[in-house]
């Protein structure tokens, strides 16, 4: 058979394959997102009679504590008796001062508000990521809830009491909010919505709340617990060397009886991820393998159907263009390539609609989708390599293995 024709016909279906997985892709999410609850509104009445510790851990988050803590202080009142914990985590950077010179100038009214700070880790133990600033976070919590949020989500006026609210109500003892996801430079706008549809389809929002199924999974920005359960099974202190504590202490609720709850907070809690491309890179590469259970096929697998569904139709089009003029005799199977290169391509603009409507993500840069799918397609095996051998493999810079 002429090379040529094998060439194409592989095309083709590479090409096939690409529009088959996004349909699949579309469909799944738009499957997963029309039964996934939400957070409540507001409750009306009194405030509840319990209390609520929020946990605030930071490293070198210089840029971001100040809008995050404000954000916190700002909120209505979600009970009685509440209060408000930044645990700097060594920072070498101006993250405390910052934090310092927004305690001075706090109104009366806030909730009371103090910064901690970690100290040094246990040189004898391993310690990664926020753990150990969690774990001196509780040394100082005697609430009957208390919420751990990163320093990059900021929160609107309502949800600490939406979540609160609907959390008792639920019974929940672990209650997670999936947060309204942003971007700001280039390197999210090409990544961020392809790993956003990812983990919504990967990770489905209704196996979460089943208490019969297995998957269980939370967002680590907003993770609101029930003191007694975080207590019980160990919190952030027994699970110190996991680098995706989030997932972790998911499972290990779930997996002890107890009941997670996780829904979409889109209008109460807003995440921008990364500053930068070098943050981006840092952030999924330490992630990826772990979040696909460091299942070596699995973290390569997914990365490879990423770039298929992604990158190739931008690849295909216009090489469907070139081989049209040079090698006319096949014409018809450029033709072919040429209308499902397209094809895949208009799917994931009609994705980012999709995403704009039930998100508010706006279609900035959607062009660039094959490009941010080359991106993932290379973070999936450095991720493995990184995690593996322990190379690079680091959180702003903090080593992790």
């Amino acid at each position: 058979m002429d090379p040529l024709l094998i060439a194409a016909l592989l095309a083709l279906a590479s090409a096939f394959a690409a529009c088959s997985g996004l349909l699949i892709l579309q469909l799944g999410l738009q499957r997963v997102f029309s039964i996934a609850p939400s957070l409540a509104s507001a409750p009306q009445g009194d405030l509840p009679d319990t209390s609520l510790s929020v946990v605030i851990p930071a490293y070198n988050e210089a840029d971001n504590i100040g809008p995050c803590l404000a954000s916190v202080l700002a909120s209505d009142p979600p009970c009685r008796d509440w209060q408000v914990l930044v645990v700097d985590d060594e920072s070498s950077d101006a993250t405390a001062d910052r934090v310092t010179a927004l305690l001075h100038d706090r109104s009366a009214s806030d909730p009371p508000c103090r910064l901690l700070r970690a100290g040094a880790r246990p040189p004898a133990e391993r310690w990664v990521g926020k753990n150990w600033a969690c774990t001196r976070a509780m040394d100082e919590v005697s609430s009957n809830w208390v919420l751990f949020i990163d320093a990059d989500v900021r929160l609107r006026p309502e949800a600490l009491r939406r979540a609160l609210a609907q959390a008792s109500g639920e019974e929940a003892d672990l209650f997670s909010l999936a947060p309204r996801l942003g971007c700001g430079c280039l390197a999210e706008w090409m990544v961020q919505p392809i790993m956003a549809s990812l983990l919504g389809l990967g990770f489905p929002i209704e196996a979460a709340n089943d208490p019969l199924s297995e998957v269980a999974f939370a967002a680590g920005p907003f993770m609101l617990f029930r003191r007694s359960a975080y207590e019980s099974v160990g919190g952030h202190r027994a699970l110190a060397s996991e680098v995706v504590e989030d997932l972790a202490l998911a499972r290990s609720i779930k997996s002890s009886g107890f009941r997670l709850r996780y829904l979409l907070g889109l209008d109460a809690v807003d995440l921008r991820m990364y500053a930068d491309l070098p943050a981006l890179w840092e952030g999924w590469t330490k992630n990826w393998f772990i979040g696909l259970d460091r299942d070596v096929s699995r973290a390569l697998g997914a990365a490879g159907v990423v770039v298929l569904m992604f990158s190739a139709p931008w690849l295909q089009f216009p090489a469907a263009l070139v081989l049209l003029m040079l090698v006319p005799q096949l014409s018809i199977w450029w033709l072919a390539l040429l209308g499902l290169s397209l094809l895949a391509i208009m799917q994931q603009l009609l994705l980012r609609f999709w995403q704009r409507r039930r998100f508010d993500v706006p279609l900035t840069y959607w062009w660039l989708m094959g490009a941010g799918g080359l991106l993932l397609g290379a973070i999936g095996p450095v991720s493995v390599w990184r995690t593996l051998t322990g190379r690079g493999w680091t959180w702003k810079g903090r080593q992790l293995s």
